[in-house]
């Protein structure tokens, strides 16, 4: 297993940042080991809130199906492109690293080769960006995802939800006045397509019973359903932890790589 940190200069960014990655591109001859079969493909996976890059898929999963780890870090942006001059993570994650592994590991070539999972605000993120850039994402795993659109939808200067205040999400999502209608909302972006004739990824949405996400997610699911959208839903018990996460992602890598 190779390990990566890698500084490049981002024009999303406007600066140096890093990425992490693991490669499963060694294989001891002295333990038992998977027959690779086929090429290998690469899964971008994405941090929460107040998170940064980092691991949390059971590497021997990796060497299993032959996928690479592609771990961005996106502060607490939401993996949206903010109105800030350096503020384009969704461009960054979604255009430009994708461009940059193609172009300097060789992988992530296409969508049936390219997928991207994250938890919480990651889940969100892996989300919209696979909907955003569809022609570069074939498979989507939200985790407890923080489909917060529409709890934000009409706050106002001065107000707190108790995780972040007005203008923070105004810095992430813009005008809340008109978010829910917004390329913003993941639900925008689904009847875009939809109305543009064009493919979905597939997707996987999960989450814990006692997660105080949990309705947010339903009604996620609901409307996937409404609009006739294939994915799968599933609920499970837990909470917004790693408890929950570390057991679901491997639920996720399985449908991910394992058909």
């Amino acid at each position: 297993m190779a390990y990566y940190r890698i500084e490049y200069f981002s024009n999303c960014l406007r600066r140096t940042t890093a990425f992490e990655m693991i490669i499963p591109n060694d294989i001891r001859l002295d333990v038992p080991h998977w027959e690779v079969k086929g090429p290998m493909r690469t899964l971008f996976l994405l941090h929460g809130y107040t998170g940064k890059a980092g691991n949390w898929v059971p590497e021997e999963l990796c060497q299993k199906y032959n996928f690479a780890i592609v771990m961005p870090t996106a502060e607490n942006s939401f993996y949206l492109n903010g109105a800030a001059t350096g503020s384009a993570y969704q461009s960054m994650v979604g255009e430009e690293l994708v461009d940059y592994v193609r172009k300097t590991f060789g992988l992530a070539k296409s969508a049936k080769e390219t997928y991207i999972a994250g938890m919480s605000m990651g889940g969100f993120g892996a989300m919209h960006t696979a909907l955003a850039y569809p022609d570069h994402f074939g498979k989507v795993g939200a985790l407890s995802s923080a489909f917060i659109v529409h709890g934000i939808a009409g706050m106002k200067p001065g107000e707190d939800n108790g995780m972040a205040n007005y203008e923070y999400y105004r810095a992430c999502f813009g005008d809340l006045d008109k978010v829910e209608e917004s390329d913003g909302n993941p639900e925008t972006l689904v009847k875009k397509l939809k109305a543009a004739g064009k493919k979905l990824p597939e997707l996987y949405l999960c989450c814990g019973t006692e997660d105080f996400l949990i309705e947010p997610n339903r009604e996620m699911h609901r409307f996937l359903e409404a609009e006739k959208v294939p994915h799968e839903y599933h609920e499970g018990p837990g909470i917004h932890d790693m408890v929950f996460w570390s057991e679901w992602i491997v639920k996720v890598v399985e449908w991910m790589f394992g058909k």
